[in-house]
């Protein structure tokens, strides 16, 4: 991908993870499974994240990231797939063809 390209990418990324608008967010069983308020207090520490590096973003789409949440450690994946959500997307700095599926889990469920 070009810098452009990328650029729009991690744009789209961070406006959705932020947010949670204009995608899917998936949740694992095992987050799933957290009481209502500690659930919200990890999703919330997911929008908030931006601590994106060599080692955890080495693209710069900042699409995976690590937070650790009453002593434990959840990860975010980011993937893109086409508008119906059977293929790769086709192009995922452009969101007309591309759905953002965020998913969320304990690390121990990667």
């Amino acid at each position: 991908m070009s810098a452009t390209t990328i650029d729009r990418v991690r744009e789209l990324n961070d406006s959705f993870r932020s947010s949670f608008v204009g995608g899917a967010v998936m949740l694992t069983d095992a987050v799933d499974a957290l009481e209502p308020d500690a659930k919200r207090r990890l999703l919330e520490k997911v929008r908030d994240f931006d601590r994106f590096e060599d080692g955890n973003d080495p693209y710069r789409e900042h699409d995976f990231g690590a937070v650790t949440f009453e002593g434990e450690r959840y990860l975010f994946k980011l993937d893109y797939y086409d508008r119906a959500c059977r293929f790769a997307s086709p192009d995922p700095s452009n969101p007309a063809v591309t759905t953002r599926v965020l998913t969320i889990m304990h690390a121990r469920d990667y």
